[in-house]
């Protein structure tokens, strides 16, 4: 069974929050945003944020470029695999959507984790897929050698992602990976210097500071034994991973749905409660202003030191629209 995720400091404050542009004002985010970010202008090249019609109509035919590729590697693997169109028309603005880095956020969904935000769309009528269809109709070790071509065979032991290990659509994508240049070999140095960078920030003394500050307020808060900002989500991913894997073992048939168990049911208040608590003692320490300083001044620092890789990324981005 394929885990959930754990998340890194440095993969929450400098991935989710600055590479996907989210703002952090709130949660302890003070006036920081994207825009204040060194690598910002280089990572958003060419990218239009209204999505033109232009734009939509690339990726629709980028998307449906890659399902075909996955459906003639899934048959050479003798499987079928119906291409899976997604649609790429800006949806509809929701004036009642609640911000992800609010409080308000986490006194209904905590981390989002055990309960979905988006979990009243599934009230809608599902259509038909194909592919799960075909899934169902195998037998449990047809299904498994399914999934392993698809997705390659799952390794607890493997950290860095390598196409070669990642089944059909780790080869449809590595196909494709010469229209994106952030896949390309070119910048494959830059790449790694770039993962080195948020290492970086993770070692950092100054975020460790930070940290402990956090962890003393949560301590007060009643909920000690978190040594970073990130373990309390994560603590809430290690639990869920631990009732689905359980779940396999004690019904290996699938005939229950664990999300539906007093099990999951007690996870998700525990999710909000510990989700409140962390949310006020990022308020309390100004975690996320602080820890994006620190991560801004690494990544000016970055700048200068790599102008001319960032230069070229930069015009490959914008030449790929």
């Amino acid at each position: 069974m394929r885990r959930l995720p754990t998340i890194t400091a440095a993969a929450a404050v400098a991935l989710a929050c600055v590479l996907t542009g989210c703002s952090t004002g709130g949660a302890g985010g003070g006036e920081l945003s994207i825009d204040d970010s060194p690598l910002n202008q280089y990572f958003s090249a060419g990218y239009n944020s209204e999505g033109s019609a232009e734009d939509r109509k690339r990726m629709e035919e980028r998307e449906k470029k890659r399902e075909e590729l996955i459906a003639s590697c899934m048959a050479d693997e003798g499987f079928e695999y119906t291409p899976e169109l997604a649609s790429f028309e800006p949806a509809d603005s929701d004036e009642d959507e609640i911000d992800p880095m609010s409080r308000e956020y986490a006194e209904v969904y905590g981390y989002g984790v055990v309960t979905n935000p988006w979990s009243s769309e599934a009230e809608e009528p599902e259509e038909v897929n194909e592919n799960q269809l075909y899934i169902d109709s195998l037998s449990e070790s047809e299904a498994t050698a399914y999934y392993e071509a698809l997705y390659g065979a799952e390794d607890d032991n493997v950290d860095e992602y390598r196409w070669q290990d990642a089944g059909c659509l780790g080869s449809a994508q590595h196909e494709l990976s010469g229209e994106d240049p952030w896949e390309s070999e070119q910048f494959a140095g830059l790449r790694d210097k770039l993962q080195g960078l948020y290492a970086e920030l993770e070692r950092s003394p100054e975020l460790a500071t930070l940290d402990r500050e956090w962890a003393n307020c949560m301590q007060e808060a009643g909920e000690p034994g978190f040594d970073t900002q990130m373990s309390a989500a994560n603590s809430i991913y290690d639990e869920i991973n631990r009732i689905y894997e359980a779940s396999a073992e004690s019904d290996p048939e699938g005939l229950g749905d664990p999300n539906e168990s007093a099990e999951m049911k007690a996870l998700g208040e525990r999710e909000i409660e510990l989700a409140l608590a962390d949310y006020d003692c990022r308020e309390e320490t100004s975690y996320m202003e602080e820890a994006l300083k620190l991560q801004f001044d690494l990544e000016a620092q970055f700048v200068d030191a790599n102008k001319a890789d960032l230069e070229a990324f930069k015009t490959a981005l914008e030449q790929v629209k």
